[in-house]
């Protein structure tokens, strides 16, 4: 329940961020994930904090970030998107190597590939023509795929971060986005009208998502949840078809069935 609830919640992205596309990525991750962080923050909640696990939180929060957002300024953003979305099966083929006794049996590979499948097919409708763009766009595509599943594993490995981890992982890759805005993109003053998206974007998908996956990732098996995070860019798109000016196609459908499929031949 934990892991749908957060796969719900990052389905909105595509959403919020067409609603906030005006304001350069870096300072709309980095206000979004210091609105997260403040979200979970207890007093005295960060004493005691184990550097490693706030290391292996900054590695998970900001490095996915910092590769996803320079992939989609060098290579076109549906075949950056489609290379990021290998992260679920990377999770899947990488249990094994870091989370001891979880090999992956058939039925997460089957499903694995079903829901990457359906993603292709996803993605594909956005494609104009053979990959093209920037070598070094699709590279950082991949880190970031690699970066998230394995810090999605070794949550499971190390026993997770809890709420107080995560909130300080969320305030300093907030902190640490800010200063990528500064460095590489223009200056641009928030507006007061944006508010209420961001704050929207910041409590749910930047923030209370990535509470619940740590304690999903932590308590659940890794490869059925790898299987169920196929389902983000199928609701994504859904999202976008009722609110943000998209529709449905025949692919989207194909697609659909793959996902689905894939959710629920890998959970069973």
């Amino acid at each position: 329940m934990n892991a749908f609830a957060a796969i719900l919640l990052w389905s909105t992205v595509a959403l919020l961020g067409f609603r906030l596309r005006h304001i350069p990525p870096f300072l709309l991750v980095g206000t979004a994930l210091l609105i997260g962080g403040l979200a979970g923050l207890r007093r005295g909640a960060l004493r005691g904090l184990r550097p490693a696990t706030v290391l292996l939180g900054v590695y998970g929060l900001f490095s996915y970030h910092f590769c996803l957002f320079l992939a989609l300024r060098l290579a076109p953003p549906v075949e950056a998107n489609l290379l990021n979305y290998l992260w679920p099966l990377l999770m899947v083929v990488l249990a094994p190597l870091i989370v001891p006794g979880c090999a992956p049996r058939p039925r997460h590979l089957v499903g694995a590939a079903l829901g990457f499948g359906g993603v292709v097919i996803l993605a594909a409708g956005g494609l104009s023509g053979p990959f093209s763009g920037s070598f070094a766009g699709y590279g950082l595509a991949l880190a970031g795929a690699v970066i998230w599943a394995t810090y999605s594993l070794m949550i499971k490995r190390f026993g997770g971060s809890g709420t107080a981890g995560v909130s300080a992982c969320c305030l300093i890759s907030g902190a640490l986005s800010l200063a990528c805005h500064a460095a590489f993109e223009p200056h641009y003053s928030l507006a007061l009208a944006d508010a209420p998206l961001l704050f929207l974007l910041g409590v749910g998908p930047m923030g209370s998502a990535f509470y619940l996956w740590d304690r999903a990732v932590k308590e659940g098996d890794p490869r059925v949840i790898a299987t169920l995070a196929f389902l983000t860019p199928l609701l994504s798109t859904l999202w976008l078809t009722l609110f943000g000016g998209g529709r449905l196609t025949p692919a989207s459908a194909a697609a659909a069935v793959l996902i689905v499929g894939g959710a629920v031949v890998g959970s069973r």
